[in-house]
């Protein structure tokens, strides 16, 4: 019976250090994938669709972004340049929903967005995101987690340009 309780509170200890139930980990923000022990994303295309407020990026315009799809939750969103293969996440977040934060990337404390618990998310939950001055086209990148054995990777949205006109009216 003593060895029975010792296991328990044993496991009860070490669970937490196979998922991540408040949020990412910063060792994800290259790759996106999740560190749940023993755990490989699924095989199927995801539940899951990344929907923007714009097609076209301008400096100081928020883009609205959505992840829509069946109720999730955990979640790992980033924006990353169309343009290079480079993982580094670009722009910044702006005040994260109820139940997500943001999750450090690249040197930039507001450069990603995950769970903060593992309450239920849905397409209700919308994360406001601004562009950097420098980038012509980015897109999002999200890992959705419906439970922690259940993630799929490299969910992503359209190719977002960079908009606008610099243009001279000739008469």
């Amino acid at each position: 019976m003593e060895l029975l309780m010792f296991s328990l509170v044993l496991l009860q200890g070490i669970s937490p250090c196979f998922s991540f139930p408040n949020g990412a980990p910063t060792s994800a923000c290259d790759d996106m994938v999740p560190r749940h022990t023993g755990v490989q994303p699924q095989p199927t295309p995801a539940p899951y669709t990344i929907l923007t407020s714009s097609k076209t990026l301008q400096t100081g315009q928020p883009i609205t972004v959505t992840i829509t799809g069946t109720n999730y939750r955990g979640v790992l969103l980033e924006a990353r340049s169309a343009a290079s293969t480079s993982t580094n996440a670009l722009g910044s977040w702006q005040l994260p929903p109820p139940d997500t934060k943001f999750l450090q990337c690249s040197g930039n404390k507001e450069g990603a967005i995950t769970h903060a618990n593992t309450n239920l998310k849905d397409d209700t939950t919308v994360f406001t995101w601004l562009p950097p001055n420098n980038t012509n086209t980015i897109y999002f990148m999200a890992t959705v987690a419906q439970q922690r054995t259940v993630y799929w990777l490299n969910i992503r949205s359209g190719t977002l340009i960079k908009g606008g006109c610099e243009c001279t009216t000739v008469n």
